[in-house]
């Protein structure tokens, strides 16, 4: 995945002429002196310690996303369990997850800094244990009150943040050459954790059922994963002394019109990605009920997985299109697509063919995952080039520091696009009876945002000749 490096070719690179001290190994699994930048130190330690505390950031985060989806999966089968809850109910228990987890990136941005990247994975890690096990508890037994269900829910939140504070931890370890390919592993992996969830779940929890569902499965089947990745962690991740905050930059990142710009548009495209992934199984599930489980053997399988799986994918090579074409371009390209998508699954939904039906959100999950990698790229470009700052003649540290900050604070905004979706449907649903409503709003909004995206980037850029830049 190339989106995020551009943003560090910006970055100042340290010289590698003044030397630079050996790395100190202190107790509690502290690094002193660590400098990327420093190729003999890269070379001679710094790579391997540096993908160590990477394979296991990227199991973690895997983790928090498989946790942060589980309740999309799970309410599909409470009526089959025995729960009776209305719709409204079941849209807050998709919904409340995304809102929680998104709130919590901003937090958990700063705990690297504070407490060590290794030593924040740990407790991070070991805080799912809190809503697997209590969605287990729960699921169990049909007589537990909506309220203590909608708190689990909210507490599967736990697991949007990670996201956040696994990003920020490993930005620390690689230099700015490298940072971009390791961000994106980041990434990716932790995405992927939706479709495996959606993939792996529907299993677990009718496998050996006898014809019904075992619900509490779809918790206790993660915690031995979370405790080897909380382990792993305690034994073979890092903490650097050298890892700083910055509170200052993100405030000053807050005073950039482009921030909220490009927060605007990241709702777009990763909102869509997670809140379609929250909602993806219960669309099915409502308008195909015959295909919301496929039975095979004495397993059943879902779908709804295909969708995370191929918008997760489709992001690195959203980022490296928008390399070579200008993520502005892309963007649009983007938002255009998944308008057409939309529009075109609203006409054929009366035809009632599964089949068309999966083929064209498979299509929008692409389109978003396209988008979510573009619209990451723009935003180091933009802020080297159009911000405030830049036009102030800010030097080039000024703007990448800004461009940093910005990344994580767009990223926790663009998460609350996984709150939305699924009350916009649950309203619409609510008022209408029918969904449709609903996407005709999504598809207002990714003309709007087209639109806003060629305004502000496009036309700009085309005055100064600087179109495939941005």
């Amino acid at each position: 995945m190339t989106v995020d490096r551009s943003a560090d070719e910006l970055a100042p690179v340290q010289s590698t002429a003044t030397a630079v001290p050996a790395l100190e190994h202190r107790p509690g699994r502290w690094i002193a002196n660590w400098d990327a930048e420093d190729k003999g130190q890269w070379e001679a330690e710094g790579r391997s310690i540096a993908k160590r505390n990477l394979y296991w950031s990227i199991f973690a985060e895997f983790l928090g996303f498989v946790v942060w989806q589980l309740w999309s999966i799970v309410v599909v089968q409470l009526p089959a369990a025995g729960f009776r809850f209305d719709t409204n109910q079941i849209f807050w228990l998709i919904s409340i997850p995304s809102l929680v987890g998104a709130t919590l990136r901003i937090p958990y941005t700063f705990m690297v800094p504070k407490f060590g990247g290794r030593n924040w994975t740990i407790v991070s890690a070991l805080l799912l244990l809190i809503p697997t096990t209590g969605l287990a508890i729960c699921v169990s037994n049909p007589e537990t009150p909506f309220g203590v269900m909608l708190l689990m829910a909210a507490l599967a939140g736990f697991g949007g943040g990670n996201f956040a504070s696994s990003m920020a931890n490993i930005t620390f370890f690689y230099p700015a050459r490298e940072k971009g390919w390791a961000l994106g592993l980041n990434a990716a992996g932790g995405n992927l954790g939706a479709a495996v969830a959606q993939l792996v779940v529907p299993i677990a929890i009718t496998l050996l059922a006898a014809g019904t569902v075992n619900l509490p499965m779809a918790g206790i089947i993660w915690i031995p994963f979370i405790i080897v990745a909380a382990f792993g962690a305690y034994k073979y991740m890092n903490n650097l002394t050298s890892a700083k905050g910055d509170v200052a930059g993100s405030l000053a990142a807050l005073k950039e019109p482009h921030l909220w710009i490009m927060a605007f548009l990241y709702i777009g495209t990763f909102g869509s990605f997670i809140g379609f992934a929250g909602v993806f199984p219960k669309l099915i599930k409502d308008y195909f009920p015959d295909f919301s489980s496929i039975h095979v053997g004495a397993v059943a399988l879902s779908l709804a997985f295909l969708g995370p799986l191929v918008g997760s994918l489709a992001r690195p090579y959203g980022g490296r299109m928008a390399d070579r074409m200008g993520g502005a371009r892309m963007t649009i390209a983007s938002f255009a697509s998944m308008a057409i998508i939309t529009l075109t699954m609203i006409w054929t939904l009366p035809l009632k063919n599964f089949w068309l039906f999966l083929t064209l959100f498979l299509l929008l999950f692409l389109a978003s995952g396209f988008g979510n990698g573009a619209t990451y790229r723009m935003i180091p470009v933009i802020f080297a080039t159009s911000s405030r700052a830049a036009r102030a003649g800010a030097p080039s540290a000024t703007t990448a520091r800004l461009a940093s900050s910005s990344l994580g604070l767009i990223s926790a905004i663009g998460a609350y696009g996984g709150f939305v979706i699924p009350q916009v449907l649950n309203a619409s649903n609510s008022a209408s009876g029918s969904y449709t409503p609903a996407f005709y709003g999504f598809v207002g909004a990714y003309v709007l945002m087209l639109a806003v995206c060629w305004v502000c980037y496009i036309r700009p850029a085309r005055k100064r000749n600087t179109i495939g830049h941005i």
